[in-house]
């Protein structure tokens, strides 16, 4: 029934509650039938304590806003954002400390459509030379799963983009502090992938 209703709502709810609320929010943004959309007031922003029940982790492509296509209002999922969600020390420690001290239970890694960073990943082990500056750390970090794929393969990037997607949360369902929550099923680790042009999400790996 309705969006704010069941366990998933809140900090500590089930992960299988709190990816159906996930997955929930986002049929209603396809539908175009959002409850939050952008009408949420200041005041709602403001008031109380956070209770988030989920911590997505997308990449800062520009069309995917994560509180849109989750259809979420303020407080309720906390949102990491990097060039193809790509992982380091700051990005991990912001999931322990929300899984460790909120009690959240989903991580959810989203992967989308076309994504830039995996294409210049792409051009760039093509071409053999490493990119300069701090970009040259996403390259490396996405190159194994273009690798993996195969550089020659004629669909290297669509499906480089699901494989970096698994392997991010495979990394995660590794880290020292989320391991043990994984593995007693306290917490979700979970791939989803975005479709630029429909809006949906799609899970790819849900653990």
């Amino acid at each position: 029934m309705g969006a704010t209703s069941g366990p998933g709502r809140q900090a500590g709810g089930t992960p299988r509650a709190a990816l159906a609320d996930l997955l929930a929010g986002n049929r209603r943004f396809v539908s175009g039938q959002p409850v939050h959309g952008h009408d949420v007031t200041a005041a709602a922003a403001a008031s109380g304590d956070q209770q988030p029940y989920a911590v997505v982790l997308g990449c800062i492509d520009s069309r995917v806003p994560l509180e849109a296509i989750f259809d979420q209002t303020f407080g309720a999922i906390c949102v990491i954002r990097t060039g193809g969600h790509v992982l380091d020390r700051a990005v991990c420690g912001s999931i322990e400390y929300v899984v460790g001290q909120l009690g959240v239970p989903l991580v959810m890694v989203l992967g989308h459509e076309r994504c830039g960073a995996v294409e210049a990943t792409v051009r760039a082990l093509r071409a053999g030379q490493r990119p300069g500056g701090s970009l040259a750390h996403l390259v490396d970090e996405i190159a194994p799963a273009v690798t993996e794929v195969g550089i020659d393969d004629p669909a290297v990037q669509p499906l480089a983009i699901r494989r970096h997607v698994r392997r991010t949360v495979g990394i995660l369902r590794a880290d020292d502090l989320l391991a043990g929550p994984v593995a007693a099923g306290r917490v979700a680790v979970v791939g989803g992938l975005y479709d630029l042009a429909t809006g949906e999400v799609a899970l790819i790996d849900p653990g």
